[in-house]
């Protein structure tokens, strides 16, 4: 591990960027955290705190606002940043795509231009699994050609890959990787942090969640129609401390290489799960009989899509551990404590 420990975390209280901080902590990194509180609370901090024993470094501000990263790389060096800091609900994107193109696009040029002047050379992006749009395969590998992007979310994470990418390959002092995971689902295990959502959910679990409790009077299971085994939508849920140990691991493997490039991979588990299962297990892990119905097909939605993750395996030393009835149970527990 390098002297400097000190990593940014961008988005650094929201639902991965706070369970990457905990894993980041546990292998003896120092996060400093950088949000808007846009779509988080800033008792994540407290929450951290109870987790880890220690109170790390908070600063309010807007990845798009170059003045805030003057200050923050003033007071702490730093050997990488962990940038997830972005609008990532496919619905809303939909509604409002100048909103994403503006926050999710401009925050990345505006951070690189920061690293650049201050010398940062290690840069981990949270990609997603929309760049590859409706692929021709459903398992797909990071060589699978790239389709145009179902909606404006995924048209702006593949923008930012291929600006880091360009990036890289005309600066000889600054590497990449990109991480395009699947569907993150749970919490950690000790209910104190997990995903909470300003207003409706746009996510599955958490409204399953909100249901179980009573938050949400019935979960719409959006079209019934697609060419999958039960005509529900099919994804690959990952549980997020996977996906949070895939940040560490993949930071460790930037601070082993010697050649400056841009290195992407699948994070997932690599099994498919349709909506109507995803439901299932919850009730299953839980002992709980969920209010559902049926509704009509959500625009930008994908039919079916889960990774291949050889790659990773091979080169990140990184598989998923955790299976989804865990995910389940623990994104329940979190339910229960969220207040």
């Amino acid at each position: 591990m390098p002297q400097n420990k000190n990593i940014l975390i961008t988005g650094g209280t929201g639902f991965i960027g706070s369970h990457t901080v905990v894993a980041l902590h546990h292998l003896g990194y120092r996060p400093i955290l950088l949000d808007n509180l846009s779509n988080s609370n800033i008792k994540v901090l407290d929450a951290l705190e109870k987790i880890s024993g220690e109170r790390f470094p908070f600063y309010e501000g807007d990845c798009r606002d170059a003045r805030i990263y003057e200050r923050i790389f003033q007071e702490f060096p730093f050997s990488a940043v962990i940038h997830f800091a972005a609008f990532k609900a496919v619905g809303e994107s939909v509604q409002n795509p100048l909103l994403y193109f503006d926050n999710n696009i401009n925050s990345t040029i505006v951070l690189m231009q920061a690293m650049e002047k201050l010398g940062v050379q290690h840069l981990i992006f949270s990609s997603s699994c929309t760049v590859y749009g409706n692929p021709k395969t459903h398992v797909v590998s990071e060589s699978t050609p790239l389709e145009k992007p179902e909606s404006p979310y995924g048209f702006t994470k593949l923008i930012c890959e291929q600006m880091i990418a360009q990036v890289v390959e005309l600066q000889q002092d600054f590497s990449a990787v990109l991480l395009r995971y699947f569907n993150p689902i749970g919490a950690h295990e000790s209910g104190l942090i997990g995903e909470n959502p300003i207003g409706v959910p746009n996510n599955l679990v958490p409204y399953i969640t909100q249901t179980a409790k009573g938050l949400r009077k019935k979960l719409a299971v959006f079209g019934n129609d697609y060419s999958t085994q039960d005509g529900t939508c099919v994804r690959d849920y990952i549980h997020v401390m996977d996906v949070a140990e895939a940040h560490v691991a993949a930071l460790q493997f930037l601070e082993k290489q010697e050649v400056q490039k841009t290195h992407i991979f699948n994070i997932g588990t690599g099994k498919g799960t349709s909506v109507l299962e995803a439901i299932q297990y919850f009730e299953e892990a839980n002992n709980i009989k969920l209010n559902w119905q049926f509704a009509p097909r959500r625009s930008g939605d994908v039919a079916e899509i889960f990774a291949n993750t050889d790659f990773a395996q091979h080169q990140l030393k990184w598989q998923s551990k955790r299976d989804i009835k865990q995910a389940m149970k623990d994104a329940w527990r979190w339910e229960k404590n969220n207040k």
